[in-house]
């Protein structure tokens, strides 16, 4: 699901943008604007979805999620309106997209895995971002042979026939202490009274994981240190997602190859999204904060590189450099989190940080939008993102493990 849901709205828009724009006559800020309306509907949204997937469970939210994307897609192929493509991009899309593919379908993993966790996020973020790899190069070409219109609804009728089957046959509602199992399918063990529920929180302190709730995580300075961290790093992933393609073309690389580039930023970040939740599945939890920095030093590395040398040459190092620290720092975040807060509350905790980093990632595209509009250069947005990106880097080393509430060392 989210290999193709993220390969049309994270990577495919991106290729989708011009001929939106040319089409509905509109100018680069006000075509950000839908994907920009999206991220703001998914941080009023994002608090009340994680606290219905801890109180009823996944399921049926990535259900009313997957239909609301195909949707969606096929409904682009009706619109005609600068309005009517705010309506079905920007909310419609964004909700099913929150629903299926944010929230809930990452409490449902940080929920099903503990030592393993790392892995199984990683395998997560591998298939967003082959859908960078495959789906947006399938985009480019179908842009070639049909228009965007028809494009949007091949991408709505395959989302239904592939993710309806896949939730309905594949997602649980419950943690799998419900089940009878273990997270990471542990052997069980313990005393024969013992209820499931007692069994699980005891395997997860094996590893110095315990459960907070939201009001006792949001009191924790570690919290606050992770939203402003991942904040920063948000602020990439839209901008170049949404104007990478445009900023290539304006370059001088042709829409196919521009996309191609695109693709191969995505292509390196799959290793290292799988190596990075092998990473840190094998570190500690006072050492999970190195492999964050590393990951996003590693961004502001390469957004620096280019502007520092502005080649052709330079544009396929910054790529390269930036898609291995993207791809590291997305599976970071999941583990890292459920690791300092535990599986209690998680989707209420990632639900309230995800309220707060939003305005990041709704602002930047726009910025980088504007900068474009009155400059015709994006020069002085990837500026302000490699600053941003270094600072988050240094940031990170701080966020050190918060102490266990006192419920959970009773």
């Amino acid at each position: 699901m989210a290999f193709w849901g993220f390969g049309y709205h994270a990577y495919g828009f991106s290729a989708l943008f011009k001929p939106i724009a040319a089409e509905l006559n509109l100018s680069r800020t006000a075509t950000s604007v839908p994907a920009s309306i999206g991220r703001l509907e998914g941080g009023v949204m994002s608090p009340l979805a994680g606290w219905l997937t801890d109180k009823f469970g996944p399921r049926w939210l990535i259900f009313a999620g997957v239909l609301l994307i195909s949707s969606a897609f096929c409904l682009m192929y009706l619109v005609q309106s600068f309005w009517s493509f705010i309506l079905v991009w920007g909310v419609m899309l964004a909700i099913g997209i929150d629903l299926a593919l944010a929230i809930p379908l990452q409490a449902a993993i940080g929920n099903w895995f503990v030592k393993k966790r790392g892995l199984a996020n990683g395998i997560q973020w591998t298939f967003s971002g082959l859908s960078g790899v495959v789906v947006l190069p399938i985009i480019a070409w179908l842009l070639t042979v049909v228009d965007w219109r028809m494009a949007c609804l091949i991408g709505g009728i395959v989302m239904f026939t592939v993710g309806v089957p896949l939730v309905w046959f594949f997602v649980r509602q419950r943690r799998p202490e419900y089940y009878g199992m273990l997270p990471d399918g542990a052997i069980i063990s313990g005393k024969e009274d013992e209820d499931m529920t007692s069994k699980g929180m005891r395997y997860a302190e094996e590893v110095k994981e315990f459960d907070f709730t939201l009001r006792q995580a949001i009191r924790t300075r570690a919290f606050w240190l992770l939203v402003i961290t991942q904040s920063c790093h948000f602020l990439a992933a839209p901008a170049i997602s949404l104007h990478g393609v445009n900023f290539l073309t304006d370059f001088g690389f042709d829409p196919v190859k521009a996309s191609s580039i695109v693709a191969l930023m995505v292509g390196v970040s799959i290793p290292a999204r799988l190596a990075g939740g092998l990473l840190i599945d094998r570190v500690n939890k006072e050492h999970m904060r190195f492999v964050m920095t590393g990951a996003y030093l590693l961004e502001a590395l390469g957004f620096g590189l280019f502007l520092l040398y502005q080649t052709e040459a330079m544009i396929y190092v910054w790529f390269v450099i930036y898609g291995f620290g993207m791809g590291t720092g997305f599976s970071v975040m999941l583990p890292m989190r459920v690791r300092y807060f535990g599986r209690k509350s998680v989707g209420s905790i990632m639900g309230t940080a995800r309220a707060v980093t939003v305005p990041i990632g709704i602002l930047a595209p726009i910025f980088a939008g504007w900068v474009y509009d009155t400059t015709g250069s994006y020069i002085f947005a990837f500026t302000i993102i490699a600053v941003l990106l270094a600072v988050s880097g240094v940031l990170a080393l701080l966020i050190l493990p918060p102490e266990p509430p006192v419920a959970s060392i009773e």
